[in-house]
């Protein structure tokens, strides 16, 4: 699996060691209430300043503080000129897609001058995850951590850290990031690519910005800090790397991983990655992070995949791996690229993007309020479970679309059934990697490789015992990627790839889960104060 771009984030030695911020948690269960005011900022310190949405004037916007058991109200007030609407990634909001976030899905969006509350319980989740914005690009500045630390007498089972810091991984625009989006869609041609990446807001000196600040964080010798690394770019996998030191990765998208040490680590947007680093050099130090654009090749796959293989469930009797063993339903699901007529554009063309043939158009009412509601018309519970049609995916490019629709079609499952999907890229127009996020679960990744699955001999060597569990897997490029999950979370479900430009272009889908037959197996009621199509 390639990274799109190879970049690496060094650490310089300067200066001695001071304190970071501590956080203190209360030791039971206690209901957590923040207030999100989407504000149009503008933040001087970063390249080119120019007004950007922000929550509470912050980029990023805050960190989410929470122990496992909590429940948590985020009231989220619009002050922007944009519509908008939260997701809490990774969260699984078990019976409760109305706090999910994706505009349209589970939600109509949060108009300019109106407030929703999303209402939420973390339950049987500890580690890092993060929220973003869920409509149009505006997650290129509206994001920020959750933080879910264990239950009192639940230490991580892992050596215990001195300290703790996030670290948020994006992406920069000099301009307008939806003008950008907007100008792309109506010539044909994809968005031009971001002028920097940033670490926690800042892009350094290597980036052309009016502004040189870095990252920096203070170490003491003899000490081990968490790093807790989310990918927050909208169109980028990044490789993350601190020159001199070693990174021990203990947890991914909040669980716990087997421990193993790296000298980098990859991380797609979508993904979180927490590795410990061990300070042990002879004097307290400054670590200065820095981006390095272009450092390794863009199509450094065996790099991708031997990080990737190396990722294994923790799967102890207290984090058990509980990977199905047994498939109730077999879903394959090829990736490719497409073109639509457009008169309009540059080359008479656009660019669509396709899961099984269908590039997926996003519908006017909330598909979970249709759900719910039974509406009629609003999506067709029709979406094939394999590809209209076989060919040689990874194969010499075709240019043929083989058919491609538009069209609003999901996936229907029974509830509590095991489901096994295959995701497959193919050389439609071209082969890439791809991010894939399934909203309201976790699942195993129980195989991938390279070239096409065979559904023979590929399932043979599946990892059935400890694979990584996770809520955000890549595609390798000209591959393909085998996940399972348990459906037993009632309602519907996004998946889409987690590469902005792929999603804008129709590369997702969604699962209609049944209820189950028990009174605790349903759908939630529909919260009072939910935003009106």
């Amino acid at each position: 699996m390639a990274a799109r771009r190879g970049n690496f984030f060094s650490g310089l030695t300067f200066f001695p060691f001071v304190l970071l911020g501590i956080v203190s948690f209360p030791a039971e269960a206690a209901i957590k209430k923040y207030q999100f005011d989407i504000q149009v900022k503008n933040v001087s310190r970063l390249c080119h300043a120019k007004p950007i949405v922000t929550v509470n004037g912050r980029f990023p916007g805050p960190t989410i503080y929470v122990r496992e058991g909590d429940r948590v109200l985020v009231n989220v007030t619009n002050h922007a000129q944009y519509n908008m609407s939260i997701h809490w990634h990774g969260l699984k909001q078990y019976r409760n897609g109305w706090a999910d976030g994706p505009a349209y899905i589970t939600q109509c969006p949060i108009k300019t001058g109106s407030s929703y509350t999303y209402d939420f319980n973390v339950t049987g989740q500890r580690g890092t995850l993060w929220w973003h914005a869920h409509i149009l690009w505006l997650r290129a500045t509206v994001y920020g951590a959750v933080v879910i630390m264990p239950k009192p007498g639940n230490p991580f089972p892992f050596p215990q850290p001195n300290r703790e810091e996030v670290i948020i991984l994006g992406e920069w625009w000099h301009s307008d990031v939806e003008e950008i989006e907007r100008q792309g869609n109506k010539m044909g041609l994809p968005p031009n690519m971001s002028d920097a990446h940033t670490i926690n807001g800042k892009p350094g000196p290597l980036f052309p910005c009016s502004e040189k600040h870095t990252f920096a964080m203070e170490v003491e010798s003899g000490r081990t800090y968490l790093l807790r690394i989310i990918n927050a770019a909208l169109n980028d996998e990044l490789f993350f790397a601190i020159a001199g030191h070693s990174l021990t990765v203990v947890e991914v998208d909040a669980v716990y991983t087997k421990p193993f040490t790296t000298q980098s680590i990859l991380i797609a947007p979508g993904q979180t990655t927490n590795p410990q680093e061990y300070s042990n050099t002879k004097a307290s130090q400054i670590l200065f992070f820095q981006l390095f654009p272009n450092c390794l090749p863009p199509n450094d796959t065996e790099s991708a995949l031997s990080y990737n293989k190396k990722l294994r469930s923790l799967n102890t009797p207290q984090f058990l791996a509980n990977v199905p063993q047994k498939v109730d339903r077999k879903l394959f699901y090829t990736i490719g690229f497409g073109k639509d007529s457009c008169p309009a554009c540059v080359n008479g063309t656009r660019l669509l993007a396709t899961l099984n043939n269908i590039s997926f158009v996003m519908p006017e009412t909330a598909l979970l309020q249709a759900h719910y509601f039974n509406l009629k018309g609003v999506f067709k519970a029709d979406f094939p479970d394999k590809p209209p049609k076989a060919f040689n995916y990874t194969g010499a490019p075709l240019t043929a679309n083989l058919g491609t629709a538009r069209a609003t079609r999901l996936s229907k499952i029974a509830f509590n059934s095991t489901v096994e999907l295959v995701l497959q890229d193919t050389n439609l127009l071209t082969v890439e990697s791809h991010p894939f996020h399934l909203h309201g679960y976790n699942f195993f990744v129980v195989g991938t490789g390279i070239g096409n699955f065979d559904p023979v001999k590929d399932p043979a060597e599946y990892n059935l015992v400890d694979p990584i569990e996770r809520n955000t897997v890549g595609v390798p490029t000209g591959g393909w990627t085998a996940i399972r999950f348990r459906a037993d979370n009632p309602g519907v479900w996004f998946m889409h790839c987690h590469l902005e430009l792929h999603t804008g272009w129709g590369l997702k889908t969604a699962f209609v889960v049944d209820n189950g037959p028990g009174s605790d197996q349903s759908i939630l009621p529909p919260p009072k104060d939910l935003p009106p199509c």
